[in-house]
């Protein structure tokens, strides 16, 4: 249930927003939540794609990709969490969930395979259009700007050895190489490159990653470092400049 109103369910494609600047896409089973969700973005200036099925929308997805996409959890086909797991594969597109309350060890489940947020149903039009908001400015994500190579000129650019992260551009490289982050693995890295040699807590990385009322465990984090690793790893099979201090947290190695 959403606060606005229903009116005849949208069809799977994009809805007519010609002056919005950014897209959303939708994707649930529930039409009700389509239709009603979709108006109330329209509303806000927004353009939105609506897709009923897990499988449907990762296609469009990876073929032409929103600002930001809506997800629920249960779906024919292809779940949530599912999806996100294959999405994860080959895009950093900012996700956030739609759960139930009786879904609490999916709604940990999906932050730890890489969703940026999660609501619980039944939920407000204001509050999802406020975190919708939220990670659309954390992110930044103009397409034409995050496939754009970071520049030291920038003045927020990170350099740390190897590492250059451009805020601005939602962009990182090691070696030169480009490593596609999402925002929360983005967030988690800065916070570490941002003090070198300076060991933070989960807390702290959580806080840093997170909106104050979304709550993840000790796990969430360890599986982002995991992923962050891996994605490193793939540019440089020797990477090892984010360090576990067992029992206290994690640094990153200046070098």
């Amino acid at each position: 249930m959403v606060d606005a109103a229903a009116s005849p369910a949208p069809t799977d494609a994009a809805a007519p927003a010609p002056d919005a600047r950014q897209t959303i896409a939708l994707v649930d089973d529930d039409r009700n939540i389509l239709t009603t969700v979709s108006i109330g973005l329209q509303a806000e200036g927004f353009a939105t794609r609506v897709y009923s099925d897990g499988a449907t929308a990762l296609k469009a997805l990876l073929e032409n990709p929103p600002d930001l996409a809506v997800c629920d959890i249960k779906m024919p086909r292809m779940d949530g969490l599912a999806l996100l797991q294959k999405l994860r594969e080959k895009s950093a597109l900012p996700v956030i969930f739609l759960t139930s309350k009786d879904e609490e060890p999916d709604e940990a489940l999906g932050l730890a395979l890489g969703a940026d947020d999660y609501i619980t149903k039944p939920f407000s039009q204001r509050l999802l259009i406020a975190r919708i908001r939220a990670i659309l400015r954390r992110s930044e994500l103009v397409r034409s700007e995050v496939e754009a190579p970071p520049h030291d000129s920038q003045p927020d650019a990170i350099r740390r050895g190897r590492l250059l992260m451009d805020p601005a551009r939602h962009a990182v490289t090691w070696d030169g190489k480009p490593v596609s982050l999402t925002v929360t693995e983005f967030l988690i890295l800065e916070t570490l490159a941002l003090r070198p040699g300076v060991i933070k807590t989960r807390n702290q990385l959580m806080d840093a990653a997170y909106n104050d009322d979304v709550f993840v465990d000790d796990r969430t984090i360890d599986s982002h470092i995991k992923r962050l690793r891996r994605k490193f790893r793939a540019a440089d099979p020797d990477f090892g400049a984010i360090e576990t201090l067992y029992g206290a947290g994690y640094s990153f190695a200046d070098g």
